[in-house]
Formats: structure tokens, C-alpha cells, sequence
């Protein structure tokens, strides 16, 4: 999921990087007076790979003690609603409240040799992102444009308590600040504009509840830091 998400960032990148070097020949434009709204709306489906910035405590590194890695990305999904509002003929401020579902897999080894309880976290977020939206000189039907922004995400599926029963040790608290940034094309139809995208998103603090499960301590005291990070691929109707 990693690898297909990178190489449609760096897909994305080179169009934008072509449409901008190589002018075309005018064509009959569909929904012209789109660009003239002040506000419209949308929705969106997305694709997303959750992971994590893990950064071991320096206990991990002494012999016999557990060390902490992320080995595994797993495939996950958003559903978002687009407002739109034009602020200048080029910048757009957008707000897309949403939900997202995934999975993230923290992964330990013992002397070269992984341990078989390993921790799977899943996630469910509310998520508040807001973005500016840089568009650059649209070009016959399709404009390729730039992102960024902050997200609030608060996760639903963080637990309260350790669940001794599933074998999870670790907890993570329920909200972070995200910065995002990305590119994208707007793709102009007969009767609605479509849009692919792809983003990253960079969480600002330490996830990681440093209060260990009475069972299995060595969990969390093997992590200094766990913060969240995401790539998401996004299909924009509006």
C-alpha cells in the first residue's frame, strides 16, 4: 500500500511538472462558470496508509531487551465532505470533515528474533482538516494544484483500558494535531469536476500512553516517542 501511494505521489508530481512546462492547443472547456462560485461542496473517497515515527528508548538497545519496529503497512479508507470557499482566483480555503479507518502493526524483536505478540492498533478518526488550496492557470479541462494545512483527528478507537484478553499493551491517546501537504489535478467534466490527490500527514505529538500495562511493562518502556504520520490518495467529487 506504501509503495502504490509513493508512486502516485511521484505520478502526480510529474504531471503537474509536464502540464506546466508544455502548453496546449485551446479546447471547447466544460463547467466554465465553476471557477466563479464563491462556495460549493462535495465529497470524497480516499485511500490511506497509517503509520508510525518510532523512535526506540535507549533500553531497547541493551541485551535481551525487546526492540520496537514498524515493519507492516496496512491499507485503510476515508470518507470526507468538501465545502469550498474561493478566496482569491487562485486559493481556495477548504474544510473537509470526515471519517477514517485503518490499521497500524508495531512489531518487536528479541536478539535478532521477532516476538510473536505483536501489537495491532487499529484506528478510527473523526477527522477536521483544514486546507489552503493553491490552483495554478487552469489549462483546457484539468488544473493541477498544491495543499496544505492542519488536520484535528480524534480517534474513537483509542482504548481507555489494556485489553489483556487481545494481548495489546500498548494505548494511544485520542487526539493530534496534523500537518498536511500535497498535490493534486482538477479534472473538469461535463457536469462535475473530478479530482485525484495524494497527501502526507505529519502528527505533532507523542502518541504513546507512557503508563505500561501491570502484565508486560517491556511494551512501552521500549518506545521514547511514538508519533503518527499518513499518506492518503484522494478522489475529490464536487
Amino acid at each position: 500500500m506504501y509503495q502504490i501511494l509513493k508512486k502516485g505521489f511521484i505520478i502526480l508530481f510529474l504531471y503537474f511538472l509536464v502540464a506546466s512546462c508544455f502548453a496546449q492547443k485551446k479546447k471547447p472547456q466544460n463547467d466554465v462558470i465553476y471557477d466563479k462560485k464563491p462556495l460549493h461542496f462535495g465529497f470524497t473517497l480516499g485511500l490511506n496508509a497509517m503509520d508510525f515515527t518510532l523512535f526506540p528508548a535507549g533500553t531497547a538497545m541493551m541485551p535481551d531487551s525487546l526492540h520496537p519496529d514498524v515493519t507492516v503497512l496496512h491499507p485503510g479508507f476515508n470518507i470526507n465532505v468538501v465545502s469550498s470557499l474561493k478566496l482569491t482566483e487562485h486559493i481556495n480555503l477548504r474544510f473537509l470533515p470526515g471519517i477514517s479507518f485503518g490499521q497500524r502493526s508495531v512489531y518487536y524483536y528479541q536478539n535478532d528474533s521477532l516476538v510473536s505478540t505483536n501489537q495491532n492498533i487499529e484506528s478510527s478518526f473523526l477527522e477536521f482538516p483544514v486546507i489552503l488550496k493553491y490552483k495554478s492557470v487552469r489549462v483546457n479541462n484539468w488544473r493541477p494544484y498544491l495543499i496544505g494545512g492542519m488536520n484535528y483527528r480524534l480517534d474513537l478507537a483509542a482504548k481507555k483500558e489494556y485489553d489483556d484478553e487481545k494481548d495489546i499493551y500498548l494505548r494511544l491517546k485520542r487526539s493530534d494535531i496534523y500537518l498536511e501537504t500535497g498535490i493534486g489535478v482538477d479534472f473538469f467534466l461535463r457536469y462535475f469536476k473530478f479530482s485525484a490527490e495524494i497527501k502526507f500527514s505529519a502528527g505533532m505529538r507523542d502518541m504513546l500512553v507512557h503508563t505500561p500495562s501491570a502484565r508486560f511493562p517491556e511494551y512501552v518502556t521500549s518506545i521514547d516517542k511514538l508519533k503518527s504520520k499518513m499518506w492518503i490518495l484522494s478522489f475529490h467529487f464536487e
